[in-house]
């Protein structure tokens, strides 16, 4: 079964989740007195047992698969008409046909099982090397009744898994939901806050030089704050959508990007030391914008998270790959965390009160894959750094 199609292998667990199914098979021996009853699931190119009842030894279990070249089912898949035959050496037109003379049966009825939306699905069939009658209303329409209740079994099968998908789908998007206006909350809070006081300050007036241009810093700091978190629920939300993050290749001067992320950041935080070192001798192919955002985003999961007496560390080489490390000192990112860490809403730190939505890494990591890339962590007590790879074509 292994070798099968996995299309073919989760029919034939959908006709094994049919409770009836053995029950099927056995009234069918019963009642008719053949040996061998089955259900065949017939494709273009397989005919594959998906439940059987042998009595006689024939040889097959679900998941057997029989030339379907040899069979009369690929026949009847073309004409989604029964074959019924009592006795095969005096039937004129199976005498002689390929079928029997290869299987060795005399007797032979096969309905054809297809579903509501017309789709052909297999066969209900059933043989025996000694004659039976077959051809008359109450076996035909013992065999046309059965061919209805599996059909009928697998279309609600079908109905049931998709309308699991889909509340399974509608509960992961409602936790999405309520972690993403209680984490939006919090993490508007502190720069809105910020910008209130400043405000505040100002109309009582008499504010000195210094001051302006301190709490100019804290307008930056908390306005760069809140356009990140914007930027990444737009982001975001187009993933969710289905769109996913859109990128436009060019030829771009990564080196003059990565600079000019470098010193943007650096007014965020004038305090701290990035240390760079480029080795980039020509452009790359890429989404120039894109690559400043995921860049930026990793940055500033760094410049926040790592250890303020230590300097960031960025390196970027580009050769037949390009490569972005990040590295930064502090407390290292437990294993439990990293291997969800590009998760949305997860985030990069144990500290609960760490603002950012959780969604950076996250739409880092979808830049990344758009760039046919990958971004790798690696955190322990000596260094944290987040790496993005991404071939050149």
């Amino acid at each position: 079964m292994n070798n099968l199609p996995p299309n073919i292998i989760s029919d034939i667990q959908a006709i094994q989740a049919i409770d009836v199914i053995p029950t099927v098979l056995d009234v069918i021996c019963r009642t008719t007195g053949m040996g061998f009853a089955a259900v065949a699931r017939v494709t273009e190119d397989h005919w594959v047992t998906c439940a059987v009842l042998d009595h006689i030894d024939f040889g097959l279990v679900p998941g057997s698969e029989l030339e379907l070249k040899t069979t009369i089912c690929d026949e009847i898949s073309q004409s989604k008409k029964a074959v019924v035959i009592d006795h095969v050496a005096q039937d004129p037109a199976f005498r002689e046909h390929h079928t029997p003379l290869m299987y060795g049966f005399q007797s032979y009825i096969s309905m054809p099982i297809v579903k509501r939306d017309g789709t052909f699905f297999g066969t209900l069939c059933a043989i025996d090397p000694k004659p039976a009658k077959l051809r008359n209303p109450a076996v035909i329409g013992m065999f046309e009744l059965y061919a209805d209740l599996i059909s009928l079994h697998l279309d609600q099968l079908e109905v049931f898994d998709e309308t699991k998908k889909r509340l399974e789908e509608q509960e992961r998007i409602a936790i999405l939901r309520e972690q993403f206006i209680a984490i939006l909350g919090h993490d508007l809070r502190n720069p809105v806050g910020a910008i209130r006081n400043v405000a505040q300050l100002l109309q009582r007036g008499r504010v000195d030089q210094d001051s302006v241009e301190r709490f100019a810093g804290v307008l930056l700091n908390s306005s760069h704050r809140m356009n990140g978190l914007i930027e990444n629920i737009m982001d975001f939300a187009r993933g969710r959508l289905g769109s996913g993050i859109v990128i436009h290749k060019q030829e771009e001067e990564i080196h003059s990007i990565l600079n000019h992320v470098v010193a943007e950041l650096s007014m965020i935080w004038p305090d701290r030391k990035i240390h760079t070192n480029f080795n980039l001798p020509q452009k790359l192919h890429c989404d120039g914008n894109r690559i400043a955002q995921l860049f930026s985003n990793l940055l500033s999961n760094a410049l926040s998270h790592g250890d303020e007496k230590e300097p960031v560390i960025v390196e970027a080489t580009l050769a037949n790959n390009f490569t972005l490390s990040i590295q930064n000192s502090g407390t290292p990112i437990p294993q439990s965390m990293i291997d969800n860490l590009f998760e949305p809403f997860a985030r990069g730190t144990t500290d609960q009160n760490t603002e950012g939505l959780g969604l950076g890494l996250y739409i880092s990591s979808e830049i990344a894959r758009s760039h046919s890339g990958s971004i790798v962590v690696n955190s322990d007590h000596i260094a944290t750094e987040f790496k993005f790879i991404m071939p050149v074509y």
